[in-house]
């Protein structure tokens, strides 16, 4: 086995990685906030890009702007569903917000099938980030380079902001004790939105950086989403910095099962997922309740 081709798959691990962790990551603050189990996430991944090649076929805004539009027209998408549907289940048993969140991802992913079909639709690498560096052992495309980096940076910016703020600190607060937080003036409820919409704009976000790697397709989200479910349970439901290093982990572990057992890539993380349940069912990360 040469070098060249194991590297090579170390980095469509980290790729697929960084999108497990973002997607894991919003997956968690979500869960970690408001305990709502949000299995469409994988939806606004889609949003996220279907939004990025909307932008560029009926309007003319090209990627970077999309990078940002994007992500905050699926944060205002996911705000509309809290204001409207998701807040009714907060006090409810975590089932039924998996339920109302499964409902909703088969919903929008039906219109988007009904409107645009399944077959996908390509999305240009932006022009900045076309070719790549030649690193004697493997040839790395610039685009997917950035791709790890935006994606471990944007991750740890999150990390950081909910626990190492004021801003995080005073959501954690709100989650855990919102009778006391009121007391101080803060609006509960709209915190609760705000971390929901924060949630699906990291999914928003990486649809966008999905867009030029993947066909955007109404059904690129439902077939990621159970990774990623897969994912966040290996780490431990709710632990932001667990969603992060499971991601990026399963991602490489993944791409080098490519490598040594091909026929098992597919499975590793579901096989990894039932190991990691029968030793610890609260996650590798995750707390004993």
């Amino acid at each position: 086995m040469s070098l060249e081709i194991l590297m090579g798959q170390v980095v469509v691990g980290l790729i697929n990685g960084s999108f497990y962790a973002l997607l894991s990551l919003g997956f968690a603050v979500i869960f970690g906030l408001l305990g709502i189990i949000n299995v469409a996430q994988g939806t606004f991944y889609m949003l996220g890009a279907f939004g990025s090649w909307m932008l560029l076929n009926y309007a003319g805004i090209g990627y970077w702007p999309a990078l940002i539009l994007s992500p905050l027209i699926a944060g205002a998408v996911g705000v509309v569903l809290e204001k409207t549907l998701i807040a009714r289940v907060y006090k409810l048993e975590h089932i039924y917000g998996l339920l109302l969140t499964y409902g909703l991802m088969m919903f929008i992913q039906g219109m988007f099938v009904y409107w645009f079909a399944t077959a996908g639709r390509p999305y240009p690498v932006p022009l900045e980030l076309r070719g790549g560096f030649d690193l004697g052992i493997l040839f790395l495309p610039k685009y997917r380079g950035w791709v790890v980096v935006a994606s471990v940076f944007f991750c740890f910016a999150t990390w950081f902001a909910i626990e190492k703020t004021s801003l995080g600190r005073t959501l954690r607060a709100a989650t855990e004790n919102p009778q006391l937080t009121r007391a101080f003036g803060i609006n509960v409820p709209a915190l609760l939105t705000f971390g929901f919409g924060a949630g699906v704009a990291l999914a928003g976000f990486a649809g966008v950086l999905a867009a030029p790697i993947y066909s955007v397709s109404p059904l690129m989200g439902g077939e990621l989403v159970i990774t990623v479910f897969a994912v966040v349970v290996v780490g431990g439901m709710g632990s932001i910095l667990s969603a992060i290093v499971t991601g990026l982990s399963l991602g490489v572990v993944e791409g080098l099962t490519k490598v040594f057992y091909p026929p098992g890539a597919n499975m590793v993380i579901f096989v990894i997922m039932f190991i990691v349940l029968l030793i610890k069912p609260a996650g590798l990360f995750g707390r004993e309740r």
